[in-house]
């Protein structure tokens, strides 16, 4: 009889539920639900839906009973830093504001009073963004004190639906290492550094590794569904999640998760927590097997995304990459990691006014638009690759790039042509396959991550590109 498992990926623009099983020793996924995701304007911060979302969450595991293929396990992951503060019955204090909201703004000054910005990122590992749950918690401090007063826990996203799930409150140890409060080398809460800030200590629960069995579904919740499983913490964070499903992962290569963001690192059984590291901007993101992912955020394909948008998805990436390879020899580039492409009310204005400000040609067309961006973010995977170098002191023959974004056949080729290394792409449902793979090692399906990787590069191949 067949053994399914399922993983629920929610990412900050949709969500999936993919079913796997083996067949003949090949993963096999399939799709079975998916929704629209997004933050919504709340009494005037960009807040999470969470009842619709986990309303979606349960309609998904319904069709599991409906198709008869009732899995052995279910686990969710997200993304990162965004939290909810639950009172002594278990109900939501306030509401579940993203990270795009502007409530962080001048906050990392209200941190940097009570520890310096060197030292704090000496101790924890994790590079400054201004929407990291530490300065989220400050915003909290400052302008909702009651809140935290209040709180008896803090869940991040994925931990709340596990939450929901089974009536337990616990932390997974990948997600909470991306709000910057966690000490890299306990891999436990930084308890001097949450005093040090006069956060309270009590909220933040248990802290767990991935693959840990956090329970079987609740009563309640087998009675709404239809059924009982299990619900194991995988590698809760989506780019943890993803990176566990890199199958050309060695001492010589590299990742990019390519989707809304480029996460570009390589795993390491050590943090490294140095002054260059900080002043590269790099972080040091926990892992699955007690490894970490260093790592660099790059801003990724949401610019892209961005354009597309404002032309009304007009055109296809693939058409919208054929139309930026005609304009390859347009000159003009981007710091992608500029602030001003985070949130921006036009990218595409905030694009030409970059282009403007520099003194560069500005885009007109769409295909010029692209191009931009296409080849501004292959300069950034080229400088990204220097730095690693130059901060692990090893050389990468190769780059793995997984996720949706390893479908950009033309983003692919100018990262071989650009970096110089072999690059391989696939496979592009990374952080559903990484989410099962936890749950099968954890089933005995595998029996350690590099067997996994091993049964995905059989299962699900990857594309090559050579630098020409």
């Amino acid at each position: 009889m067949d053994k399914y498992y399922l993983a629920i990926d929610i990412g900050a623009s949709s969500g999936r539920h993919i079913l796997c099983h083996m067949n003949n020793g090949i993963m096999e996924l399939s799709e079975i639900h998916r929704f629209d995701n997004g933050m919504e304007e709340v009494n005037g911060s960009k807040c999470w839906n969470t009842k619709v979302l986990f309303s979606e969450i349960k309609e998904g595991m319904k069709k599991c009973k409906e198709m008869g293929k009732i899995p052995v396990s279910v686990a969710i992951d997200t993304w990162g830093v965004d939290f909810v503060l639950l009172d002594g019955d278990g109900n939501l204090i306030g509401d579940a504001v993203g990270y795009r909201d502007n409530r962080t703004k001048g906050m990392d000054e209200e941190v940097y009073r009570y520890i310096q910005e060197e030292e704090l990122y000496l101790r924890t590992g994790i590079q400054k963004q201004l929407y990291n749950t530490i300065y989220q918690l400050m915003a909290l401090k400052k302008n909702n004190p009651e809140y935290l007063e209040k709180a008896e826990t803090l869940l991040f996203t994925p931990d709340y639906y596990h939450y929901l799930l089974t009536g337990k409150k616990a932390a997974e140890y990948t997600i909470a290492t991306t709000g910057q409060l966690v000490n890299p080398k306990t891999k436990d809460w930084d308890y001097e550094l949450i005093d040090m800030l006069g956060y309270p200590k009590n909220i933040f629960p248990k802290m767990y590794e991935p693959g840990t069995v956090l329970g079987e579904l609740s009563a309640p919740m087998q009675e709404e569904i239809g059924y009982n499983c299990k619900v194991i913490m995988p590698a809760s964070h989506d780019t943890a999640s993803a990176v566990m499903s890199v199958p050309a992962m060695g001492n010589d290569t590299l990742y990019i998760s390519s989707g809304t963001w480029s996460l570009m690192g390589v795993e390491s059984d050590t943090a490294i927590c140095t002054k260059e590291s900080m002043k590269a901007n790099f972080t040091n993101e926990g892992g699955y097997g007690h490894t970490y992912r260093f790592l660099k955020n790059i801003m990724g394909l949401w610019m892209i995304q961005s354009v597309r948008g404002e032309w009304e998805h007009k055109y296809s990436y693939g058409e919208l990459c054929e139309m930026a390879e005609k304009e390859k020899d347009f000159p003009s580039r981007v710091n992608v990691n500029d602030d001003r492409f985070f949130a921006p009310d036009s990218m595409i204005e905030a694009i030409r006014e970059y282009c403007r400000e520099t003194s560069q040609e500005v885009p007109v067309t769409i295909g010029q638009l692209a191009t931009v961006v296409y080849q501004s973010l292959a300069d950034s995977y080229k400088m990204a690759v220097e730095e690693i170098e130059s901060m692990t002191g090893r050389k990468y023959d190769a780059i793995n790039i997984i996720g949706g974004g390893s479908k950009a056949d033309y983003l692919n080729e100018l990262t071989a042509e650009k970096t110089g290394r072999t690059v391989y792409a696939g496979p592009t449902e990374a952080t559903a396959i990484g989410n099962i793979v936890a749950q099968m090692i954890e089933d005995g399906a595998f029996e350690s991550l590099s067997q996994a990787r091993e049964n995905i590069f059989k299962s699900f191949g990857v594309k090559k590109y050579q630098s020409r």
